[in-house]
């Protein structure tokens, strides 16, 4: 969510962004949701590429861990432009296995 945060700040433009934050039951899964009102994602085509970066004092790692982070507990990480508005949003898949802790 920092991280989101600091990005959003630097958007050109920026001025004010609601972030949302919620959640589904998917049966075996939960899905966490975060969602923003911003510029959305300029491109989405290197946002889980290694060591690809924007940011002059970035290292590209950041996505790329989080997505297998969640793979390797047999969830999901999606993050793109929401198809409903302007914005981005993130989606977290987790089994419900892991979210109870088990």
């Amino acid at each position: 969510m920092r991280h989101t945060l600091r990005s959003l700040a630097k958007a050109p433009g920026f001025t004010f962004v609601v972030v949302e934050v919620g959640w589904s039951d998917l049966g075996d899964s939960i899905e966490l949701v975060v969602q923003d009102e911003g510029p959305g994602l300029a491109s989405t085509t290197n946002l889980f590429v290694p060591f690809y970066t924007t940011k002059p004092s970035g290292s590209g790692i950041g996505l790329v861990f989080c997505r297998q982070v969640a793979e390797a507990h047999g969830g999901h990480l999606v993050l793109r432009n929401r198809p409903d508005r302007k914005g981005c949003e993130a989606l977290l898949t987790i089994p419900k296995r892991l979210a109870a802790g088990v």
